[in-house]
């Protein structure tokens, strides 16, 4: 059973007729008991009340930490899942890159292999147009040199080469 300040201010003894107590001193005693004891309750609750405010900032905090942890935790995974994806993105822009590379590596070697080509049809055809422009000069140049030949025999010895006019118009009749 707990003793109250109001429990002690209220105990009343029996006296005693010879030899007891001094009632007025008893009485003060007991009132000093009950103010000490008064203050010692308040102080207590003081304190339980302090420690109850106390215990729930404490639980505040443990669950703030909590949240901090988790958050944390959070963070660092995403940070991970932004690191991973940042670099799978990179890897495919390189592999996109390569490929387009090659690709354009291949249209080239296509096209030099075409230009190759045709610069060679076309020194076949400089070959051809050559030789056929050689053949067709030296037909000409036969042509004239039998024309020549003839109209330079018929013609007297005494005769001066600037009848040459004369010879052109012959020469275009070998030429139709």
């Amino acid at each position: 059973m707990r003793i109250t300040p109001i429990d002690i201010q209220q105990q009343h003894f029996k006296s005693k007729m010879i030899g007891g107590y001094d009632q007025e001193e008893v009485d003060r005693f007991l009132e000093q008991v009950a103010e000490e004891l008064e203050t010692l309750t308040v102080d207590s609750q003081q304190l339980r009340d302090e420690l109850s405010r106390t215990r729930l900032a404490l639980e505040d905090l443990q669950s703030r930490e909590a949240t901090l942890k988790e958050t944390l935790l959070t963070t660092q995974r995403m940070t991970d899942d932004l690191k991973s994806n940042a670099r799978r993105e990179a890897e495919l822009m390189v592999a996109n890159a390569q490929l387009r590379c090659e690709q354009l590596l291949l249209q080239a070697e296509e096209r030099r292999q075409k230009m190759v080509t045709e610069i060679q049809a076309l020194r076949r055809e400089k070959v051809a147009f050559e030789t056929n422009l050689r053949m067709a000069i030296e037909s000409h140049l036969r042509l004239l040199d039998v024309g020549f030949d003839a109209s330079y025999q018929e013609a007297p010895k005494s005769a001066s080469l600037t009848t040459a006019p004369d010879r052109a118009a012959d020469s275009d009749d070998l030429f139709p």
